[in-house]
């Protein structure tokens, strides 16, 4: 089934200051990168493509690729992300694989502010842009072009902010992420 809306969740990082590739973490019971897929398929993304690159993971439900660059940053595994979507995504949503608590209405809500015409969305916290982030085709080659290093869309979304439209998420998502051991076992005990 498509939608019109492919998922792209970013998995390539070794997770050096957590000591293990992040994708294949366990988080209750699930990796990480198979919760991420979920999110996206739960959500409305149709097809899911997951970037790795530190790691490989055998993984149901979603197209891999591999980013022989991962070590330069997320800006390459965007790159590659961005590469590897259907001709046929009219947007994509993109997560990061280290947030377990965004949920798939987070994606919902992305999903719908694009067919009320926006061509770029952004999930929002307490008022602060995070992820996930919805980009329409159009922007796509932009977005590759500025994402370098440690950076993903944030480039293009700073230099169009025009183009963004803030969705609120605070009541269904959060983004904390895992970065390190103490942040794995403190999400674990909430």
């Amino acid at each position: 089934m498509r939608s019109g809306v492919a998922g792209l969740l970013l998995a390539a990082g070794s997770g050096s200051r957590l000591g293990t590739p992040k994708a294949l973490v366990e988080f209750r019971g699930e990796r990480l990168v198979d919760r991420g897929i979920r999110l996206l398929h739960d959500g409305g993304c149709h097809p899911v493509v997951v970037v790795l690159g530190a790691a490989t993971a055998q993984v149901r439900g979603a197209v891999t690729v591999s980013n022989p660059g991962w070590r330069s940053g997320m800006g390459s595994s965007l790159r590659v992300g961005l590469g590897a979507l259907p001709g046929d995504a009219e947007h994509v949503v993109i997560t990061l694989v280290d947030q377990p608590f965004i949920g798939p209405e987070v994606v919902e809500r992305l999903i719908r502010a694009a067919k009320d015409g926006a061509s770029v969305a952004v999930a929002t916290y307490g008022g602060a842009r995070r992820n996930p982030v919805l980009i329409a085709r159009e922007h796509f080659e932009e977005v590759a072009a500025l994402a370098t290093g440690d950076t993903g869309a944030r480039p293009f979304l700073r230099a169009h902010p025009e183009l963004v439209v803030m969705v609120p998420c605070d009541d269904i998502g959060d983004p904390a992420d895992i970065d390190t051991p103490e942040d794995l076992a403190a999400l674990q005990a909430r």
